[in-house]
């Protein structure tokens, strides 16, 4: 009998799993790590100082839950993307001033960064104007840093209460934790403090912590990075 000295064809390569399937595969180990099923954490992908050509391959996906910084930015990309993906969910995640509430209430389905009165009672009067109810997260300065925006933690309760007489509905808390220190503990005492004070919500975690957010309990994690690359690519 002959044999053939032709090598076998290697097996197909298997693609590169996109920075979209990396990322939620991670959201999924974390998870389970903790006990939690990987649909109980929202991907928020921070599509901030990207185009529409950047945040398309997203979409194309499946991906629909994006974060945006700015309401004027927001305002120039959003519109025309939604006409072509209609159940988009876009997120304010950045600060918000009190004359942009009527602008925010009308472009976003969530905002991230409720952090004083002024802003509750503007957003208060922009939701009953435009008959539309916004899910909110109050911002919490964790880590008491002079230069963060979000309310100090003793004021969570005051400002709670304001947001319910103003008609804001609060699904839960955020915080961003100060930079350069182990980001663990600062994540547990949110999900404390919303855990005393009802809210099932936690918007916590960023592209270099998220995996340690999710198993601490968040929610919602603000992934921009490891979608898109470094802004500095």
């Amino acid at each position: 009998m002959v044999m053939s000295s032709q090598a076998a064809p290697p097996p197909p390569l298997t693609p590169p799993a996109t920075p979209l399937v990396a990322v939620e595969s991670r959201i999924a180990a974390a998870a389970a790590l903790a006990g939690r099923g990987a649909d109980a954490v929202t991907l928020i992908a921070i599509s901030k100082t990207q185009d529409a050509a950047a945040i398309r391959p997203l979409l194309e996906q499946g991906h629909r839950v994006f974060g945006e910084n700015r309401v004027q930015e927001a305002q120039g990309k959003w519109p025309a993307l939604r006409r072509e993906f209609d159940d988009v969910s876009v997120h304010l995640v950045g600060q918000l001033q009190s004359n942009k509430a009527d602008d925010a209430v009308a472009l976003f389905d969530c905002i991230h960064s409720v952090d004083r009165p002024s802003l509750v009672s503007a957003l208060g009067k922009a939701m009953s104007n435009a008959g539309r109810a916004v899910p909110c997260f109050v911002q919490v300065n964790i880590g008491a840093e002079e230069q963060k925006g979000g309310c100090a933690i003793v004021d969570v309760p005051d400002l709670l209460r304001l947001a319910a007489e103003a008609g804001v509905p609060v699904a839960g808390l955020m915080c961003l934790p100060p930079q350069g220190q182990e980001p663990a503990p600062f994540f547990a005492l949110l999900a404390k403090l919303a855990s005393q004070h009802g809210l099932a919500a936690l918007s916590m975690g960023m592209s270099s912590d998220f995996e340690v957010a999710v198993q601490l309990g968040a929610t919602h994690v603000r992934v921009g990075t490891a979608l898109f690359g470094s802004r500095d690519s």
